[in-house]
């Protein structure tokens, strides 16, 4: 029998019992309305209330990141991929929290380049 060769660059260790982590996410999203206090997305991903995140603002408008909580999210429907599974369209509503002042103004310029109706683009959540 072939002896087995390590493929690793570092050696690991097992934990026992249960020791906890979090793992972090990116879920692209579509911005369907949003103001200084929050904003109302759409996605294909569940979001659990109360979830903290880092919302961030397509370049378009101006890239800016902000912390953010969820604060409820609900299943709207569901779309079919290109290799036919079905997934779920969910749509939640997050809120800024603890924005700083300098946030705040670059969160009002950016709000004042859109214009009203429609969509508002693509942004990104981090979980």
């Amino acid at each position: 029998m072939a002896e087995f060769q390590e493929r690793r660059r570092a050696t690991r260790i097992a934990v026992s019992g249960r020791l906890g982590g979090r793992a972090r996410a990116i879920l692209d999203v579509r911005i369907l309305d949003i103001s200084l206090s929050g904003a109302r997305i759409e996605h294909l991903s569940p979001l659990p209330p109360g979830s903290p995140c880092t919302f961030e603002l397509p370049p378009v408008i101006g890239s800016l990141l902000l912390s953010a909580r969820v604060v409820r999210s609900t299943v709207t429907g569901s779309e079919q991929t290109p290799d036919g599974k079905r997934l779920l369209r969910y749509e939640s509503g997050i809120m800024f929290i603890g924005l700083k002042e300098e946030q705040q103004a670059a969160l009002e310029k950016a709000l004042e380049k859109l214009t009203p109706g429609g969509g508002l683009g693509d942004g990104r959540l981090f979980l």
